[in-house]
């Protein structure tokens, strides 16, 4: 028998639109509401069929990847063996182009895509409740980051509701400076068991736009919530305050904010060229930054 080909899988960016910490729980974690879009700059993972499981990685920002074990591709493909007796395995090989601790979900949406290339290994269902749990258990950015859509991301990053939003021109960039998610979220120093939203902060809640809604639509409304992680996030790493300030002074931008807990930020435009222009301009005047000019959807 000939050798089963090499499955491929895409583990796009994921950006933060808004991101709101409702309190901290007695368990120590946090709870969220976040509208999470992705955007069309992706790392690529290969699965060699069969044998043993391996990770190798390559690219621009492999060496950023640190340790093998310590990657969440790897985490992520043993909790699903521990959990899926006989498990078809194989070969990984990470095609790493997305900044690290970047706020973007890099690590997730790579474990993301090993699942999904696990589960078409093995004719598993993305809703089979085993991908589910490992995928929670791989950490909080990979469910959202194995269905891969817009949603509006709840709780701990379990509950998920699609959302359809419009194709949003955008700019990302990062100061290739990695910021730590444990770090910000000490920062933000709420204890165990305190709440930062309230029962009228829930009901005053904003109604994400239907399907069919113009980005100035979704602008307004995301305009009347934040990312609670930017201010401890520049505390600690002020350079996020600069690149905010570029993408804020570009031509045409709508929007711009922090993703995540950062150090990347982005910011909607209402056309491709303006997104263009502007991250040409943001190339040109901060050389070391990385840049990615394309769409949110």
């Amino acid at each position: 028998m000939s050798p089963m080909p090499a499955l491929i899988e895409e583990g796009r960016a994921k950006v933060n639109l808004s991101l709101r910490v409702v309190g901290r729980r007695a368990d120590g974690y946090h709870d969220l509401e976040s509208v999470v879009a992705f955007a069309d700059c992706a790392d690529r993972l290969t699965l060699e069929p069969g044998g043993e499981l391996k990770l190798a990685t390559t690219g621009p920002l492999a060496a950023a990847c640190g340790d093998t074990a310590d990657n969440l591709v790897f985490k992520a493909a043993k909790l699903l063996a521990d959990a899926v007796p006989n498990l078809k395995l194989g070969a990984f090989a990470l095609d790493k182009v997305l900044p690290v601790a970047a706020g973007i979900g890099g690590g997730s949406a790579d474990a993301a895509a090993a699942l999904r290339l696990l589960a078409r290994l093995n004719n598993l269902s993305l809703d089979d409740p085993r991908l589910q749990k490992v995928a929670l258990a791989t950490g909080a950015d990979v469910p959202v980051c194995l269905l891969s859509r817009a949603c509006d991301m709840t709780g701990v990053g379990e509950q998920l509701l699609p959302l359809a939003l419009p194709s949003m021109p955008c700019v990302m960039v990062n100061p290739r400076v990695p910021v730590a998610t444990k770090d910000v979220f000490q920062a933000l120093g709420l204890r165990n068991g305190e709440l930062l939203v309230g029962a009228t902060s829930v009901l005053g809640a904003p109604a994400w736009p239907e399907e069919g809604a113009s980005i100035a639509d979704w602008v307004e409304v995301l305009e009347t919530v934040a990312n609670d992680l930017e201010a401890p996030a520049m505390r600690i790493e002020p350079v996020i305050g600069e690149v905010l300030e570029a993408l804020r002074d570009s031509a045409g931008v709508k929007l711009a904010r922090m993703s995540g807990s950062g150090a990347t930020c982005f910011a909607i435009y209402g056309a491709p060229t303006e997104a263009h222009a502007a991250a040409e301009k943001i190339r040109r005047d901060h050389p070391g930054w990385w840049v990615h000019a394309g769409t949110l959807s």
